[in-house]
């Protein structure tokens, strides 16, 4: 049954939406999301030349990298926050315009200045979108095929993360690093404008929600000063740099907390983490998301400085984890409902830890194949896994705070990547000729945690069957 909106009028089904609209819906979510994802590692591949033209130093230059993630992670909650208050299309409409148009400044940009207040810019923008899309995958689809739209979104997330280097360097081939930020823009206006069509409204604010300022102050210093720490820490920065930056978050994040839990509606949503099932599938993504980076930022130099592979041959040889990925997401999405979450989710991760693993004890001189099949093992491992986690997470929270459990998705991936990339630069310090090796065998080790814990989901599903 039909019910009317009350303050917009506007007709919605309570219960996802009709099969054109959703189409429409789904479309502008998978377009807005693949290029907020794709831009946290798409300028990587440009760094040198961007640093070049914008006369600075390599080290200065990864601040066009950091400050696009730093301004995510400071913002994703409180973006979630004000999508639970507002409504999810409103702040998923607003991240699209904002990341159409400092994508323009950051091609724009000619100095380092300018290109480090354009990515932050850029990163509010996205952290808009990444706060509210699995929040408005909730309202876009009925609860019996949520499943499969947190399957297409699982899928979009993962090969958006795999192939961010692969893609610029097919546009580096054509063109110039401004062209990285530049082809945002028409992808952006054309979600921008279905999104005007087809997303539906939403209207879950309660009296109990405000916008608390100084949450969200703290709660940017918090996960700010987190990633900068680990930044630092992988760089290479001085002890008492990184030891001062560690101080202040712990100090500051330890009165976030205490603030958060004199809150009815807190910012951080504590209160979610307080449901069981819910802290067990954040614990497995975060360990997740660290896995696959081990993964990914290690295996290109074991390619091209191990095995004497080129660029291209790296690229390609990387290709089959993200297409197996690709298969595995919507069949995961799928089978929810069917198969316990939490068992799908430990094979998964048993799964990609067996891959991982297995990429570990290659043979000195191995061949495409020998490398390509266990590829693809960690691809649809993962596949496998994060879908039927994503929906976890998100359909344990009240709808009212879709938002909240959106935001938390988005954070848990993010430090999972983060300390995954952290890890591997420590890994290469303490062992310069098996960086590598110790690198895929802590992914394994964080799989198999993974494994674990997602296994003790099945007891929660049944208490709260």
């Amino acid at each position: 049954m039909l019910t009317k909106n009350p303050l917009n009028m506007v007709k919605t089904a309570p219960d996802g939406l009709p099969t054109p609209q959703r189409y429409g819906a789904i479309v502008t979510i998978g377009l807005g999301i693949t290029i907020a994802v794709l831009d946290g590692a798409i300028a990587n591949v440009a760094l040198p030349s961007i640093a070049h033209d914008l006369h600075s130093t390599p080290a200065e230059s990864i601040w066009i990298v950091n400050a696009y993630q730093i301004a995510i992670i400071a913002s994703l909650l409180s973006f979630s926050f004000l999508g639970d208050i507002f409504g999810h299309r409103r702040v998923y409409q607003c991240g699209l315009a904002v990341f159409c148009a400092t994508s323009i400044l950051c091609a724009l940009s000619t100095t380092l200045s300018m290109m480090t207040i354009a990515r932050i810019m850029q990163g509010l923008g996205g952290a808009a979108l990444m706060s509210v899309n699995t929040a408005l995958i909730r309202l876009i689809y009925p609860q019996s095929l949520l499943g499969r739209g947190m399957g297409i979104n699982s899928f979009v997330v993962a090969v958006s993360s795999a192939a961010g280097p692969t893609v610029a360097a097919v546009i580096l081939a054509y063109g110039s690093w401004h062209w990285l930020f530049l082809i945002n823009v028409p992808i952006a206006l054309v979600a921008l404008i279905i999104s005007l069509r087809y997303l539906p409204p939403n209207n879950v604010a309660t009296s109990r929600q405000r916008f608390d300022i100084p949450s969200a102050l703290m709660n940017a210093a918090t996960f700010g000063l987190l990633i900068t720490a680990i930044s630092s820490f992988s760089q290479g920065q001085s002890h008492g740099i990184v030891a001062a930056e560690v101080v202040a978050f712990l100090i500051i994040g330890y009165f976030f907390v205490r603030r958060q839990l004199t809150l009815p509606v807190p910012l951080l949503p504590i209160d979610l983490l307080r449901i069981p099932i819910f802290s067990l599938s954040m614990a497995t993504s975060v360990c997740s998301f660290a896995a696959q980076m081990l993964a990914f930022v290690s295996l290109p130099f074991f390619l091209q400085n191990g095995l004497g592979r080129s660029e291209v041959d790296t690229g390609l040889l990387l290709t089959p984890w993200p297409l197996a990925t690709m298969v595995m997401a919507p069949l995961a999405g799928y089978l929810i409902g069917r198969v316990n979450s939490g068992l799908m989710g430990s094979v998964g991760m048993l799964a990609m830890a067996v891959g991982l693993l297995s990429l570990a004890i290659l043979p000195a001189q191995p061949s495409d194949a020998e490398i390509i099949w266990r590829m693809a093992l960690c691809g649809a491992g993962f596949g496998l896994f994060q879908s039927p986690n994503n929906h976890t997470i998100i359909s344990s929270a009240p709808q009212g705070r879709s938002g909240g459990a959106s935001g938390m998705l988005g954070t848990a991936r993010l430090l999972g990547q983060s300390s995954g990339a952290a890890l591997v630069a420590l890994l290469f310090n303490l062992f310069v000729h098996n960086g590598t090796h110790a690198s895929l065998i802590l992914a394994g080790i964080f799989s198999v945690l993974a494994a674990i814990v997602s296994g003790l989901r099945m007891n929660e599903s049944k208490k709260t069957a």
